[in-house]
């Protein structure tokens, strides 16, 4: 693990490295970083890949992590079996009838063990409330 956190490399916003979460089965991830405000979780693998998952945040929408179960130490340094991605969705509205709830789980699995991610968003139904993965 670092010591130190990564710096994202200026310009980043401007990359369109856009990739699928599934993309990180067969990969081996040696480190896992998720900053202080939760708004972005870094993927280090050993073929020198850093691969970020984020959500830019617009007007009427709100989406963070909500929370990681699971020990992060089962997913590193064995190679990745199950990548996969899972949207689950309220039909709950706030009183003026616009606030959708939605979950996406990210879930990832290797002969130790396996963490899910949970990312939760609100909107009003026109912004999307699911993480971007690119790579850096």
């Amino acid at each position: 693990m670092f010591k130190k956190e990564y710096e994202l490399p200026e310009g980043w916003h401007d990359m369109d490295q856009e990739r699928s979460f599934e993309c990180l089965k067969g990969k081996t991830v040696w480190n896992f970083q998720i900053d202080k405000e939760k708004e972005n979780i870094l993927f280090f693998c050993t073929d020198n890949t850093i691969y970020l998952m984020y959500h830019e945040q617009e007007c009427c929408e709100y989406v963070y992590v909500e929370d990681i179960c699971g020990h992060i130490t089962d997913i590193l340094n064995e190679p990745i079996l199950k990548a996969e991605r899972r949207i689950s969705r309220s039909e709950e509205v706030d009183e003026y009838g616009e606030c959708n709830k939605s979950w996406t789980f990210y879930y990832l699995a290797t002969k130790k063990g396996s963490i899910t991610i949970r990312w939760c968003g609100t909107s009003n139904g026109y912004y999307s409330e699911t993480a971007d993965f690119i790579e850096l």
